[in-house]
C-alpha cells in the first residue's frame, strides 16, 4: 500500500544514519550547483579552445540551466510518486555520465548537448533533495537543516567560478567536469543511506509534462533570439505563454498541480519566488560579465581573474550563517530587501566606478555584492521551502530550483543578447549595472512582503 511523504519517517532517520544522509545530500546539492556556474570563468579559455564566439559560448551555461529547468517540475512529481530517493539517485547517475561526456566533448555542439544532458540530472537531484532533507531530519530540527539548505546553495552558487579559477590554475577545461566523475559514484554507492519512501497515488499528465517544457524551451530561445531577429523571438515568447495558458488550464482541476498553483495562495510563497528570480538574474548576469571584465578590461589571465573572483564567495560563506541566525530572530522580508539592496549596490559599484589600483574598487563591491546575495538567499528560500506542507515538499523544492534557475537562465541569455548589441569593450560594464537592477527589484519585491508578514 503507498503511502503519503507526510506519513513516511515523520520522526527522521535515527542518528548517525541521519547524519550521513545529510552529508550526502548536500554533496550532491553542491556538486551540481557548483556545476551551474563552474564554467562562467571558463567560458573565454572555452571559447577559444573550441573556436567559438562569447556569445555562442555562453550557451554551455544557458543549456545546462535550460535542462534543469525543463525537468524540475516533472521530477518533483515523479519523486513524489515513485518516491524522492529513487528519482534522486536517478539523477545523480544520469549527472555523473554527462559530466564524463563534457570533459571528452571536442567541439561546442558537443559541450552544449553533453550539458543538457548534465542539467537534466541535476534537475532531478535539485527537486528532490529537500524531500530527502524532510524525510531525513526529526520535525523540530526542520527549520534548521532548510536554513543549511538554503546557505549551502547561496555558498555553492557563488564560489563556482572560483573554484573553477583554482581548477584551471593547474589542468585544462575538460577536469572542470571530470572532477564531478568520483564525487558522483561516492553519492551513488551511499544511496542506500537516504530515506526510501513509496511515494504516494497520483497521476502524471503527459500533457501538462510537455507544456510544461515546451514553455521553458520555446521562452529561452525567444529571448535568445530577440535582438538578432525581433519578429521570430518575438513569436517564440508568445508561443511560450500560450504554453503556460494551455498547461494551466490542463491542470486546472488537479489538486496536486505540476506547477504548484495551490502553494502560490500563500503570499510568503508567492513573493519569493518572484524575489528568487530577480536576485538569481542579477546574479547570474553579474558573475558572467565579471571574468570578462578582468580579461578584457583589465588584462588578466585566468588564474589572476579566478583569484579575484574569490572575495565574492568568501564573503556568501561569511555572511551566510549570520543571516540563517537572524532569520529566526528578525523579519526575513526586512534582511531579504537589504540583501537585494546590498547586492545592487554591489555590482553598480563595479561597473560604474574605475577599477583603481589593483583592482581596489572591483575588490570592495564584490564583497559588497557578496554579503548582499548571502544574506538574501538564506531567509528567502527557508521561507519558500517551510511555507509548503511536507506532503508537498517535491513540489516546493522544484519550484525553489524553477525559480533560482529561471533567473540564472535568463540573465545567461541577457548577458548574450548584451554581447551581441555592445562592443565587448564595454559589455561587461553595461550587464553589470543591469544586474544591479535586477538585484534591485528583488530587493522591492522583498520590501512588499514586510505587511505581510507583519501581520502574521
Amino acid at each position: 500500500m503507498s503511502q503519503t511523504v507526510a506519513d513516511s519517517h515523520i520522526d527522521g532517520l535515527p542518528a548517525p544514519r541521519r547524519y550521513f544522509a545529510i552529508a550526502v545530500l548536500l554533496l550532491t546539492l553542491v556538486l551540481v550547483v557548483l556545476d551551474g556556474a563552474i564554467a562562467n570563468i571558463a567560458l573565454p579559455s572555452i571559447a577559444a579552445s573550441l573556436h567559438a564566439s562569447p556569445s555562442d559560448a555562453v550557451w554551455v551555461v544557458s543549456s545546462y540551466q535550460l535542462a534543469v529547468l525543463v525537468a524540475l517540475l516533472p521530477c518533483g512529481a515523479i519523486g513524489e510518486m515513485v518516491g524522492a530517493r529513487r528519482v534522486f539517485l536517478a539523477g545523480v547517475a544520469l549527472f555523473t555520465l554527462a559530466s564524463a561526456a563534457c570533459a571528452c566533448a571536442g567541439t561546442l555542439p558537443m559541450l552544449v548537448a553533453a550539458r543538457f544532458v548534465q542539467g537534466l540530472g541535476a534537475g532531478a537531484v535539485m527537486a528532490l533533495g529537500v524531500t530527502n532533507l524532510r524525510l531525513s531530519v526529526p520535525q523540530r530540527l526542520l527549520g534548521t537543516i532548510i536554513g543549511i539548505n538554503a546557505m549551502t546553495i547561496a555558498i555553492s552558487s557563488a564560489a563556482g567560478p572560483g573554484l573553477a579559477g583554482a581548477i584551471l590554475a593547474v589542468a585544462p577545461w575538460p577536469w572542470l567536469f571530470a572532477v564531478n566523475i568520483p564525487l558522483g559514484i561516492v553519492v551513488l554507492a551511499s544511496g542506500p543511506v537516504l530515506a526510501s519512501t513509496e511515494g504516494v497515488a497520483r497521476k502524471l499528465d503527459g500533457r501538462a509534462m510537455i507544456a510544461s517544457a515546451l514553455m521553458f524551451v520555446l521562452f529561452f530561445l525567444g529571448a535568445d533570439r530577440v535582438a538578432q531577429s525581433p519578429v521570430t523571438g518575438g513569436l517564440l515568447i508568445v508561443a511560450s505563454v500560450v504554453c503556460l495558458f494551455t498547461l494551466l488550464r490542463i491542470e486546472r482541476r488537479s489538486a496536486t498541480p505540476l506547477v504548484p498553483t495551490d502553494l502560490f495562495g500563500a503570499p510568503a510563497f508567492r513573493f519569493s519566488v518572484v524575489a528568487s528570480v530577480c536576485c538569481f538574474t542579477g546574479q547570474m548576469l553579474g558573475l558572467l560579465a565579471l571574468p570578462f571584465y578582468l580579461q578584457h578590461r583589465l588584462g588578466m589571465a585566468t588564474t589572476q581573474a579566478g583569484l579575484y573572483m574569490m572575495p565574492w564567495p568568501a564573503a556568501v560563506a561569511l555572511i551566510a550563517p549570520v543571516s540563517g541566525w537572524l532569520a529566526n530572530r528578525v523579519k526575513t522580508a526586512c534582511l531579504c530587501t537589504a540583501g537585494g539592496a546590498l547586492l545592487a549596490v554591489g555590482l553598480a559599484s563595479v561597473g560604474l566606478l574605475r577599477a583603481g589600483p589593483y583592482g581596489a574598487s572591483f575588490i570592495i563591491g564584490t564583497v559588497i555584492a557578496g554579503l548582499g546575495f548571502g544574506l538574501f538567499q538564506t531567509p528567502n528560500n527557508r521561507v519558500l521551502l517551510l511555507s509548503a506542507p511536507k506532503a508537498r515538499s517535491g513540489a516546493a523544492g522544484a519550484m525553489q530550483g524553477t525559480a533560482r534557475l529561471t533567473g540564472q537562465t535568463f540573465g545567461a541569455i541577457v548577458m548574450a543578447i548584451v554581447f551581441d548589441v555592445v562592443p565587448l569593450s564595454s559589455a561587461p560594464e553595461v550587464a553589470l549595472v543591469l544586474a544591479a537592477a535586477f538585484a534591485g527589484l528583488a530587493a522591492v519585491v522583498s520590501l512588499a512582503r514586510v505587511p505581510h508578514e507583519m501581520a502574521g
